[in-house]
């Protein structure tokens, strides 16, 4: 309180106080805001406006009677610098911002789609020091490109410059290893998927999840490498897992057999898959029972033996892997110089494939926990038992009749 009452007090010592009436020929040291309810709220009067004398109405009518005239010593500056200054400290890769403030204001602006983050800490810490802000998107907010991430500004109309400094050395400290607002770009996954359960596999009950992912998957820009479907054993669910990573599969999805039911097996089969770093059971609701595992690259290459406990004929893999070649190509041919490359650097961040396993809440709820970690997966980010924990605070569907996703509390 007492930094923001001194800030005031440093202002109130660089402006002189003039009748708007004497104004006129002046520069205005603000921007002047204009509010007419339910037409236009904006800039009146740019700062920098010299006064004329057809503006003392309109100052008048806007509840003007005195203006500013502003002195700025040499150990401060304008809110419009210290914007500028702030936004610069914040951007980072696949952020940009205005090139002028406005009101004292600038937004931050996603450069292409992705992944929204936010390092809290560094925020956390700027909107501590008094007289400067950010406000921000939830971090892991999937955007889109031209879309508005953050907003910062000073809050007074002079601010003095070591407090700048200062605000740069925390958004900026020597040690950082990435700015406080990114945007990672989102690979386009070639998915494999496993439905799981005797009472689809034997035709007793209609499969309900193959559109439900085929939707989501296409939410993202990813390919179906193929849908199979499997009876609650272990060795059968195996192989079809096998059966996609041949085909060329970069994700791996199973449906059904998550809970602790006898003739639920599906996590059985993932580790007999060779899968390592298994995490089953999230904090959020529904996807409780959810599991995340990741498996090395190399399976693919198994031995024959491996091959006839349930890989498909080396005829149809063939098939498919040109197929996979032939997408990638033709996906390659479209994409800009700066998504290629950016999607390489992805992949040789990681030589595993990610597993996620969803239970059957995902078929019944719009929105899951899947929902929740699908992005950050194609984010190239490692989920771990801590970020499923962390999940827990607004982990919580509210399951509204109308479904606002991701505009609404899940997941924030």
């Amino acid at each position: 309180m007492c930094e923001t009452l001194c800030g005031m007090d440093t202002l109130r010592s660089s402006l002189k106080t003039i009748p708007v009436h004497e104004a006129i020929g002046m520069v205005l040291a603000h921007d002047i805001t204009e509010i007419r309810k339910g037409e236009f709220k904006g800039r009146a009067f740019r700062k920098g406006h010299i006064v004329r004398q057809e503006d003392i109405g309109h100052l008048q009518r806007l509840g003007k009677e005195h203006l500013f005239v502003l002195s700025i010593a040499d150990d401060e500056i304008h809110e419009d610098e210290a914007a500028l200054r702030i936004a610069k400290a914040l951007a980072g890769k696949g952020v940009t911002y205005e090139s002028e403030p406005k009101e004292g204001k600038i937004n931050l602006i996603a450069q292409y789609d992705g992944l929204l983050k936010i390092d809290q800490q560094r925020l956390l810490g700027l909107n501590m020091l008094g007289d400067v802000m950010c406000s921000t998107l939830h971090n892991n907010t999937v955007v889109k490109k031209g879309q508005v991430l953050a907003g910062t500004r000073a809050i007074p109309l002079i601010v003095k410059k070591d407090l700048i400094e200062r605000a740069e050395g925390v958004l900026r400290p020597l040690h950082a290893t990435s700015a406080v607002i990114e945007v990672k770009r989102l690979r386009r996954p070639k998915v494999g998927i496993v439905i799981t359960g005797n009472e689809v596999y034997y035709g007793r009950v209609k499969d309900a999840f193959a559109p439900i992912l085929t939707n989501k998957i296409g939410e993202y820009g990813g390919d179906i490498v193929d849908i199979s479907y499997a009876p609650d054993d272990v060795s059968h669910i195996e192989a079809r897992l096998r059966d996609l990573l041949y085909a060329g599969a970069d994700l791996l999805i199973t449906t059904g057999g998550m809970s602790v039911d006898p003739d639920d097996v599906t996590r059985f089969a993932i580790r007999r898959l060779g899968a390592t770093d298994i995490n089953y059971g999230s904090a959020v609701l529904p996807g409780a029972m959810f599991l995340v595992a990741y498996i090395s690259a190399t399976v693919r290459q198994c031995d024959s033996a491996t091959e006839q406990k349930g890989v498909k004929a080396t005829e149809q893999m063939g098939d498919k892997v040109k197929e996979q070649k032939s997408d990638s190509a033709t996906e390659q041919k479209g994409d800009s110089a700066t998504e290629r490359q950016d999607e390489k650097i992805t992949r040789r961040q990681s030589d595993t494939i990610p597993i996620l396993g969803i239970p059957a809440c995902g078929m019944y709820h719009k929105r899951t926990v899947f929902d929740l970690i699908l992005p950050r997966i194609l984010a190239g980010e490692r989920i771990g038992r801590s970020e499923l924990a962390e999940l827990g605070h607004g982990g919580l569907c509210l399951n509204c009749k109308e479904c606002r996703y991701p505009v609404c509390p899940f997941g924030k």
